[in-house]
């Protein structure tokens, strides 16, 4: 593919997801790729859908998409994920369910060029210590021999991380970066949908280069208030009294669990 565009974790969020595919096409992305997580969180799932499937090349399924469905459970959702994705469960039309539970797990684009969600095995892994990472690229390499970047999202941070046999170095994630053509490197892209975060609310996103082997970080603004205020009014944000209720149910669970 050359130069594409890559995205993931839009969760719901329509004016994120339109700021991050602009902004990829007018960096000169022709071709976009999305590594999952297309519904959650927020109210806009099918329009969501609808964008992705119109101007995405390419998209596998993230664990918010499979929740959504009912293919994966709550257990490992946070309080307002559960929550959100329960709305999201009911919102979902027929049509963008139907394309959610097309989406593969994992693909490989190009050769040697590998997208996942969460690990290479687990949708729902968070890739955020060398540990972890260095066993990911093990596994990369068993289910993907030659494979020398892996395209990831669910930690809704932009990452870099480049294995030496063992050797895991994390890479500053910022603007134009080369990646290093002797390492298996993982990238993460960030995340389209910028409502978990605390900081300035940015869409963010990357354009890989595979023939000068470079990755170029974006991050945009949108109107992140319209967000906030369409997810509250349309039932995507949980109050803390349903927070509490939520949190009782799994202590209770867990109680049951080890009796």
């Amino acid at each position: 593919m050359a130069v594409f565009g890559v995205l993931g974790d839009i969760h719901g969020n329509r004016e994120g997801l339109v700021a991050a595919l602009d902004a990829l096409e007018a960096n000169g992305a022709r071709r976009i790729v999305c590594v999952g997580d297309v519904v959650g969180y927020n109210a806009d799932p099918d329009e969501c859908v609808a964008l992705v499937r119109r101007r995405c090349a390419l998209t596998i399924a993230g664990n918010h998409d499979l929740i959504g469905l009912g293919r994966l459970d709550f257990r490992r959702c946070s309080n307002k994920a559960q929550y959100s994705l329960r709305r999201t469960r009911r919102a979902l039309a027929r049509e963008s369910r139907e394309w959610l539970a097309s989406l593969p797990a994992r693909h490989e684009p190009e050769r040697g060029v590998v997208l996942v969600h969460g690990g290479v095995r687990d949708v729902q892994q968070y890739m955020v210590t060398p540990g972890i990472i260095r066993d990911n690229a093990a596994l990369l390499s068993e289910d993907f021999p030659g494979a020398r970047l892996c395209l990831f999202g669910h930690s809704h941070e932009q990452k870099i991380y480049a294995v030496h046999g063992d050797e895991v170095r994390e890479v500053a994630a910022q603007g134009l970066v080369q990646l290093d053509r002797n390492a298996i490197s993982f990238v993460n892209p960030g995340s389209v949908d910028a409502s978990r975060k605390r900081g300035d609310k940015l869409a963010e996103c990357a354009i890989v280069d595979t023939s000068a082997w470079t990755v170029k970080f974006l991050c945009v603004r949108y109107d992140a208030a319209a967000t906030e205020a369409k997810a509250a009014a349309f039932g995507y944000r949980i109050s803390p009294l349903i927070e509490r209720l939520y949190s009782l149910q799994r202590r209770l669970a867990r109680l049951s669990r080890s009796s």
